[in-house]
C-alpha cells in the first residue's frame, strides 16, 4: 500500500515538473526578410540561415557567424525589429 502511494506521488510530481511542448510559450515570429546583424537579404544569399530564440523573440541570422556579433550587443540589433503595435487607447 505504501509503495503504491509513493509511486502515485512520484508520478504526479513528475507530471507537474515536465512541460509538454504545447504548454511552453511560443516565440514571436521573426518579422524581417534579412539578417538582423548584417542586413543581408535571405532570399538568394545561398547561405544557410541560423535561427534561435532570444528572450521570447525568434531571431534569424544569415549565418551562424553573425551570432558572435549579435551576442556582443543584442540590444543594438534588437532595435532593428519593428515595434509591436499595442492596443489603441481612447483619448
Amino acid at each position: 500500500m505504501k509503495a503504491a502511494a509513493i509511486l502515485a506521488l512520484t508520478v504526479a510530481a513528475c507530471s507537474l515538473v515536465s512541460l509538454r511542448a504545447e504548454d511552453k510559450p511560443k516565440a514571436k515570429a521573426y518579422p524581417l526578410d534579412k539578417c538582423l546583424v548584417s542586413d543581408e537579404k535571405f532570399e538568394g544569399s545561398g547561405m544557410e540561415t541560423y535561427e534561435f530564440v532570444h528572450e521570447g523573440q525568434t531571431i534569424k541570422l544569415c549565418c551562424k557567424s553573425c551570432l558572435k556579433d549579435f551576442k556582443k550587443d543584442p540590444a543594438s540589433h534588437l532595435k532593428k525589429l519593428p515595434k509591436a503595435k499595442g492596443p489603441k487607447t481612447a483619448q
